[in-house]
């Protein structure tokens, strides 16, 4: 099975759930800054992760993004996904991440 490299960083609202939304993407892949990881996952663990992150945010108040950085070792350009609330990205012109 294929491996992607997944961007995830968090906005979590409630200090319990935070703690729990950190646990659970620690244990998917490696901390680069306070709330944003850095996952290489196949297809049933990037399900699992996202199964694990909805039954545990506030979809009206937390927010998780997921970035697709393609596989690997590979340059590739970002696809972004959010779980729960999100800002609305320009739709032309640079995007700064």
């Amino acid at each position: 099975m294929t491996r992607r490299r997944w961007l995830v960083a968090y906005d979590i609202r409630d200090p319990v759930r935070l703690r729990r939304v950190y646990d659970i993407v620690r244990s998917h892949g490696d901390r680069l800054q306070y709330s944003v990881f850095l996952c290489d996952l196949d297809a049933i663990e990037l399900l699992r992760l996202k199964t694990e992150l909805r039954d545990v945010i506030d979809f009206g108040q937390d927010s998780v993004m997921l970035v697709d950085l393609g596989e690997p070792g590979r340059a590739r350009s970002a696809t972004m996904e959010f779980m729960g609330t999100s800002l609305s990205l320009p739709e032309q012109g640079p995007t700064i991440i």
